[in-house]
Order: structure tokens, then sequence, then C-alpha cells
């Protein structure tokens, strides 16, 4: 196959394959514009007669402007936390030397392996012995450590020459002038790759809001997109409205990102 050839299928492919991830988030924004959409018939790119009263009527039946606050405050916080804890961890493990740190590595990304569901039960009762139920803190506490996280800033450390960290120590500078002036500016863009898995990661959890919030009023948006869906009957433009509202703000963070997403993701394997 000759290389002009070569391209033209490429892109085609490339191209098919970019329009059938695409047409999901297509066919949920037409749904949110279409009163009385239903999924029992083919879906219109076009709709007949297209209005925002789903949208409206979305923030009629649910405090959904308290809901993304709430969404906002606890992924913004979260993914905060998550950065400082786990960046701290990396420099420790990349950087400081000491008897079983190999081992004790292995242990903590082999925590990955667990799923979050076998830990509810005891996140629970830790979070009620705490007086935390029903709090923001229940809710952003668990999600402050991250193994995946400090793998992914740990590996962008190690990429970092070792001759930066000995001068800086010949003039004076010690672990935190170090970490905080030397280590921090030369990993942003895994330091932005975090900000995104983690704010994503905090942003679409479901089941453990679900269990800690008890009041409506403090309900992420995947809990409160859940209560539009009733046991026998849902209205999907209602639904598909406040599903769109909850893919702008990942889709913002994600296109502001996508540079230091590419530059974090190709060099976390590097050494």
């Amino acid at each position: 196959m000759t290389s002009p050839l070569r391209k033209t299928v490429l892109y085609i492919v490339l191209g098919v394959g970019a329009l059938i991830m695409v047409f999901p988030f297509v066919w949920t924004v037409v749904t949110s514009i279409t009163p009385g959409a239903t999924l029992t018939t083919t879906p219109k790119l076009i709709p007949d007669d297209p209005s925002l009263s789903p949208y409206f009527e979305l923030f009629d039946r649910v405090p959904f402007a308290q809901v993304i606050l709430n969404s906002l405050l606890i992924a913004g916080v979260s993914t905060l936390l998550q950065l400082v804890t786990s960046a701290m961890a990396a420099y420790v493990f990349a950087r400081m030397p000491f008897p079983g740190r190999g081992p004790i590595f292995v242990l903590y990304l082999a925590t990955m392996m667990i799923p979050f569901q076998v830990l509810i039960v005891p996140l629970f009762a830790e979070m009620k012995t705490l007086g935390l139920i029903n709090t923001y803190w229940g809710a952003i506490l668990p999600t402050i450590a991250s193994a995946f996280g400090v793998f992914l800033l740990r590996q962008a450390m190690s990429t970092v020459p070792y001759d930066l960290d000995q001068a800086a120590t010949l003039d004076g500078a010690g672990h935190f002038r170090i970490f905080f002036q030397i280590m921090l500016p030369l990993i942003r863009p895994a330091l932005a790759t975090l900000t995104v898995f983690a704010f994503l990661n905090t942003w679409n959890s479901f089941l453990w809001p679900l269990i800690i919030l008890r009041d409506p009023l403090m309900q992420t948006l995947p809990v409160a997109l859940s209560s539009l869906q009733g046991q026998f009957s849902t209205q999907w433009d209602v639904l598909m409205a406040g599903s769109v509202i909850s893919i702008i703000p990942m889709f913002a963070l994600y296109v502001f990102a996508q540079k230091y997403i590419v530059q974090g993701v190709a060099g976390t394997g590097l050494k």
C-alpha cells in the first residue's frame, strides 16, 4: 500500500472512530433540548422543536445550583489535598532513600487493586466515629490519598536530574526548598495530569457520596441525576439536561489542561 493511500485509509478510520465517540455526546445534547424525548424512538440530530424548557424544569425539580456547588466544593478540595499528599509522598519515595523504600512503595501501589466497595463499611464506621456523617469533610477525607497520584508524580520526579538537588544542597537549600522551588515547577505537566484525573474521579463519584451525605441539599451531581430516573418512567429530556451540565466542567478542565496531560503521560514512563 502506497504512503498516500495508507494516510487516506488512516484518516478515514480515525474520522469514523471520532464520529462514533462524539455521537453519544451530540445525542445527549440534542435530547436535552427536545421536550418529551424518549429512548424508544430513533434519535434525531436536528430536533423538530428545540427548547430549553428541560433545563428550566431541571432547576425546578432539583436544587441544581446547590448541587453543582456541592460537587465543585467536594471535587475541588479533594483534588487540592490529593495534589499535596501525593506530591509530598512522591518526593519522599523519589528523593529520600530510607530502609525498605522499595517494598513500601510496592505495597502502597498494591492498594490500587483493592475495590472501593470493600472499604465502604470500615470507612463508614470511621466517619461515624469521627462524627463526620452527612458532612462535606466526610465525603472528602477518604479521597485525599491516591496511590495512582503518588506513582504518577514519583515517576515524574525520577526524571529530574539529581545534579539539581546536589547543586541546591551546596547552596544551602534543604528538602523543603528543593521540593517547592525546584521539583514542583519541573513536574507541572504531571501535576496537571493528576489534577484532571483526581477531579474527574471525585466529580463522577456516586457510591460514597450516596452513602455519606443524607441531606438532599448536600447531594452531588451523580446522586442528584440518579434521583431524576423514576422506577416506571423517566423524563429523559430533563435527565439529559442534567448530564450536559455535569459534563461542562469536566470538558472545560480537560481543554484547559490538555497540553500538560499529553506531556505528563508521555513523560511518566521515562527515566
